[in-house]
């Protein structure tokens, strides 16, 4: 149902796909309705763009203002609709901490030219110190160990990041019951391995008609490349035929932020909030 919702919407910010309500649904305290053909989602008190055909939104807006005045993670389709609704007025913001990094597939895939050329020699250096280095799509059998990358993943970071270690205890719960119906979800995932050992996993999916969302990266960061390698090597092998990949938000953290801003991004897919003034 949510497919055929967002599949119909073309979306583009990486918040509309089932996957991604799925995992944050505790987080954001996630409700969601069906009525009249119309999709509706609220993350507590907040309502985020609803889903339908275009005739019918004006009527979803104001149903959705007879309980609350505040939306979130809106498009920016939809805030042209509420520019033009003509029974309230709005204040429109936006905030990069939640905004997508967008790229083209084939720049993050052959890391050609001048500007990758750091990339391209990281990712080959990691080749020269790890030859026996292989890709692999995930499998049932993969998965246990998967997990157990998470861990020592979330580990790491809640050390760094103390003050993140309830986002990150969100996600890394998230991940988990991903993987324990991993086909059920739809998704495509790689991993690195070493000597047989996973080293770093991802999984995405097609977000819409010439995009793809990469949901999940993580990596041993005491292998050096072990990052870059999954990067590249998932959409190499994955995604070839895609012209986008939407590699989500930054959440305002400043590591991340520059991480993604080195492979330079060739748009932002912003999420807007609204509330009412007038």
């Amino acid at each position: 149902m949510f497919d055929k919702f967002f599949g119909a919407a073309n979306c583009e910010s990486s918040k509309y796909t089932f996957t991604n309500l799925f995992m944050w649904r505790e987080m954001y305290q996630l409700r969601w309705a069906t009525e009249d053909s119309v999709l509706y989602i609220f993350a507590g008190d907040v309502a985020w763009q609803p889903f339908g055909a275009a005739k019918k939104i004006t009527g979803a807006v104001e149903k959705i203002l007879g309980l609350t005045c505040e939306f979130e993670f809106l498009e920016k389709s939809f805030v042209a609709e509420l520019e033009k609704y003509p029974a309230a007025q709005f204040e429109i913001s936006s905030n990069l901490d939640k905004s997508d990094y967008v790229y083209a597939a084939q720049d993050l895939i052959n890391l050609s030219g001048r500007k990758f050329h750091g990339k391209k020699n990281h990712l080959n250096q990691f080749y020269k110190d790890y030859p026996a280095a292989e890709y692999a799509a995930i499998t049932a059998e993969m998965i246990p160990q998967c997990l157990e990358r998470l861990d020592a993943w979330y580990e790491a970071q809640v050390a760094n990041y103390p003050e993140l270690a309830e986002n990150l205890n969100h996600e890394r719960r998230g991940i988990q019951e991903v993987f324990e119906d991993f086909e059920f979800f739809g998704l495509k995932g790689g991993a690195i391995l070493l000597g047989g050992k996973v080293v770093a996993f991802t999984f995405g999916e097609r977000l819409n008609s010439d995009t793809a969302v990469i949901h999940v990266e993580k990596a041993d960061a005491e292998i050096h490349g072990a990052y870059a390698a999954i990067n590249q090597q998932f959409l190499a092998r994955e995604w070839a035929a895609m012209k986008f990949v939407n590699r989500e938000e930054d959440l305002g953290i400043e590591g991340l932020r520059k991480a993604k801003e080195s492979y330079r991004p060739v748009k932002m897919v912003d999420k807007f909030s609204a509330k009412v003034i007038a």
